[in-house]
């Protein structure tokens, strides 16, 4: 069983419990208080114990993970207060990013994202999302993989071409819901969905990894330019949870997680969330614990969370709140009624009196139960403040073992493939004309018509001779010839076109 592991200190040490890991968790504070020091702390503290860490660096300056600390003398006198042997290191870092920039690119498929998180993605309305799900329905029916955009783009074409003959099967199809979607996509890939969508789809199992020491990886997402459409930020990393509770296997209570996931900014994963969607979130949420995997939402404010998902958050570490306004000051007092109450500590007061590196912790104990809260300072991180320089980055993403994996886009056969080419069957073949036709005066021309310059269509005899007879015919018994004539032709046609 893996050793409790010093996160902080109060008026006696305060453990982690690596058992607890996978009953979740939340940081939380304003800006400017700790909660980075405190995430960092965290994943030091999991790799050390093999546990690998995946979380987003939204701000750019977690890359310094990779390097041992500088060993300040503040860093020194506050390991020494904690009674704390103090030994600045580097921890195994892999470093990841949709545009392939700052680390290995990550994509996934149309078709692994789903309708329903693309739907979220692209900010569609019921109608508009219930026309995604029949497309991806008609490709599923017709063996069509959906990799990227333009695969979605083709198969939301195929649909509106052959809306009408689709709409006996799978319900009504509206173009004005295709013009919406298409028009969605457009300004997702002007946002770097492009990249997002594609293969190699990323393999979670590389996420999942050790080093040679034992010491488990820390994932490190640039988000930096990805949390700047909140959106696309919001479904990746929901796409993940997702995907994660998919493929790992069920192991009940384990001595240390298998995976701890940290979601920074999780108030953009809650914004203008529908409802299906939230559902859904709130069933990983609770179920995904029996896989092994812990969840730690930071965030500056609790209310940012729903009740549902906040009422699963064992562990919690809570730096200083700000009071200036009436919902900051209702924020306060919803985050002191959470904790399990210290009669020596007044904790609404507290939260808006802590210091930088300060916290409240309250950590769930060997049976589950939340612990007293404390009023605590977190230990020191071991690993480089400053974020690395662009060099030392690069080099960092070179010398890892994913190396050459994921860098090189492919682009095998797909919707837009299989589509192009039925398109392209259907075109009629090309053949040599006769020297009549070509000059524009012969016989073919003057018995069945020609096309001209403007797309006007000239009579020839049959065609002459069959509007005059038409004319001809007065009689009911005329007419119902030649309906029948008509109607066995193009009845014919149809059902042999089915």
């Amino acid at each position: 069983m893996s050793e409790p592991f010093l996160l902080a200190h109060s008026t006696e040490p305060i453990f982690f419990n690596p058992a607890m890991a996978n009953r979740h968790g939340l940081i939380a504070g304003a800006t400017g208080t700790g909660k980075t020091v405190t995430l960092r702390v965290l994943a030091e503290a999991f790799s050390q114990m093999g546990v690998p860490v995946f979380m987003a660096d939204v701000k750019g300056d977690l890359s310094g993970l990779a390097q041992p600390g500088s060993g300040d003398s503040k860093m020194q006198e506050r390991a020494q207060k904690m009674n704390l042997a103090y030994q600045p290191q580097g921890f195994p870092v892999v470093f990841w990013d949709v545009f392939g920039k700052n680390g290995h690119p990550v994509r996934t498929t149309i078709s692994e994202m789903g309708p329903l998180l693309l739907s979220r993605l692209l900010n569609l309305n019921e109608t508009q999302a219930g026309v995604l799900n029949l497309a991806f329905r008609v490709a599923d029916d017709n063996g069509m993989l959906l990799l990227d955009l333009e695969d979605l783009r083709a198969i939301l074409r195929f649909v509106g071409e052959n809306a009408g003959t689709l709409t006996m099967q799978y319900g009504n199809v509206s173009a004005a819901s295709i013009g919406a979607i298409q028009r969605s996509l457009l300004a997702l890939e002007e946002q770097g969905g492009q990249q997002l969508f594609g293969e190699p789809a990323i393999n979670l199992a590389d996420f999942l990894q050790t080093d040679a020491q034992g010491r488990g990886v820390i994932n490190l997402l640039a988000a930096e330019s990805l949390v700047k459409n909140p959106r696309s930020y919001a479904a990746l990393l929901l796409w993940l949870l997702s995907e994660l509770f998919e493929e790992l296997p069920e192991v009940g209570d384990v001595a240390k997680p298998k995976l701890v996931f940290f979601f920074d900014e999780a108030h953009l994963l809650f914004a203008d969330l529908p409802g299906a969607l939230q559902e859904k979130i709130e069933q990983v949420v609770r179920l995904i614990r029996s896989k092994g995997v812990g969840i730690y939402f930071i965030s500056q404010n609790p209310l940012d969370l729903p009740e549902t998902i906040l009422g699963q958050l064992g562990n919690r570490v809570q730096h200083a709140l700000r009071a200036f306004t009436p919902r900051d000051q209702k924020a306060v007092r919803a985050a002191a009624e959470t904790f399990r109450q210290n009669p020596n500590l007044n904790v609404e007061s507290a939260l808006t009196e802590l210091a930088v590196g300060e916290a409240l912790v309250s950590l769930l104990d060997d049976h589950g139960q939340p612990g007293t809260v404390q009023r605590a300072k977190i230990r020191p991180p071991e690993s480089q403040l400053a974020p690395l320089k662009p060099e030392e980055r690069q080099a960092q993403v070179r010398q890892s073992t994913l190396f050459g994996t994921y860098e090189k886009a492919v682009n095998r056969e797909s919707a837009a493939e299989i589509l192009a080419k039925r398109a392209t069957d259907r075109l009629p073949a090309q053949g040599a004309t006769s020297t009549e036709e070509t000059k524009g005066g012969g016989l073919s021309e003057l018995i069945l018509g020609s096309v001209g310059p403007r797309g006007g269509k000239k009579e020839g005899l049959i065609e002459s001779a069959a509007r005059s007879a038409l004319r001809s015919v007065g009689s009911s018994l005329g007419r119902e010839i030649v309906r029948g004539v008509l109607g066995s032709i193009f009845g014919g046609s149809k059902r042999r076109s089915r």
